[in-house]
């Protein structure tokens, strides 16, 4: 657990957590917490159970605002792309008067980058510490959906230069992680918008407006990961196409070759009978006469193929 003053953006380490108890002349206090600091934090602070319990639980949170007596309880889903499967992890937050708690289980990359932000704003209260918090989560769904875009046109061109029975699964696992996120973005987009438009105690006026812009970043990504579902259907439809392209020129060149021996086939059938008095038996290049005769009856119609484009 770390515990910090934040006066206009510049931080000062707190060693006991009792002095974060009552209000700094100016600022607030951050204090960025796992989720076993919580025994410690609970009875200080005055955490509700429900609050707590939702931290600890091992379950996928979806995202919710809560409001408490004396704080507020948000939960929001920061975003993490690994080229291969999509993560969400929870943010839990507490807001109170005069300080912020953040709590994760895992590291949260927005945290990290957060800290210069609040230096350059020189922030000075924990709204505005919570306000740049969700700007920067949501702001992350878009680089995550450049990657995703990225991924996808990558899929598209190998299906078509090269198709490989791997590419469904790709496909399929891809779609089910866009649908799996799609789903829960609209819980994360209401609480945006309840901070846009509640009327909260603990966030001023001025500062709730600016909620708003978030919130339409919000619906932006709802509405571009509806579009990416939308090119996996027809990513997947491409696969289809191209396998069934594939099996009807392999079929193509076997029809091809099979017509092209056809004419040779009869040739050996003929002279493979056991007759004594087939014309040309005994006759001395008889042989080659024949293999010449198969060459060029076999190449002149692979060239004919060839100038039809059956081949």
């Amino acid at each position: 657990m770390k515990i910090r003053l934040v006066n206009a953006g510049v931080f000062t380490p707190i060693d006991n957590i009792e002095d974060t108890l009552t209000a700094p002349a100016e600022g607030f206090y951050w204090i960025d917490a796992d989720t076993e600091d919580l025994v410690e934090l609970q009875p200080l602070y005055g955490l509700h159970d429900l609050a707590v319990e939702d931290c600890l639980s091992e379950e996928d949170q979806r995202p919710k605002l809560e409001i408490y007596e004396s704080h507020y309880f948000i939960v929001v889903n920061s975003i993490r792309f690994d080229d291969e499967e999509i993560f969400l992890r929870a943010l839990n937050v507490f807001l109170g008067r005069h300080y912020i708690i953040t709590v994760t289980r895992q590291k949260i990359h927005e945290l990290r980058v957060l800290k210069p932000v609040l230096w350059e704003q020189e922030v000075n209260a924990p709204d505005r510490f919570l306000y740049l918090l969700v700007d920067l989560v949501v702001d992350n769904y878009f680089s995550v959906g450049d990657r995703i875009e990225a991924r996808i046109e990558k899929l598209e061109e190998d299906i078509l230069m090269h198709t490989k029975k791997s590419h469904l699964s790709e496909i399929i696992g891809l779609r089910s992680e866009i649908l799996w996120l799609k789903k829960m973005l609209g819980p994360q987009k209401e609480v945006i918008n309840t901070l846009n438009k509640k009327d909260l105690r603990l966030i001023d006026d001025q500062l709730q407006k600016y909620f708003s812009d978030i919130y339409e970043n919000a619906v932006k990504i709802s509405e571009t990961f509806e579009t990416y579902r939308d090119l996996m259907g027809n990513l997947r439809e491409a696969y289809q196409s191209s396998i069934a392209n594939r099996a009807n020129e392999i079929m193509r060149v076997f029809t091809a070759i099979t017509t092209i021996f056809m004419p040779l086939t009869v040739i050996t059938g003929i002279y493979g009978m056991n007759f004594d008095n087939i014309p040309e038996i005994h006759t001395e290049y008889g042989y080659y006469g024949v293999i010449a005769v198969m060459v060029t009856l076999g190449c002149g119609m692979l060239i004919i193929f060839r100038k039809k484009e059956w081949l």
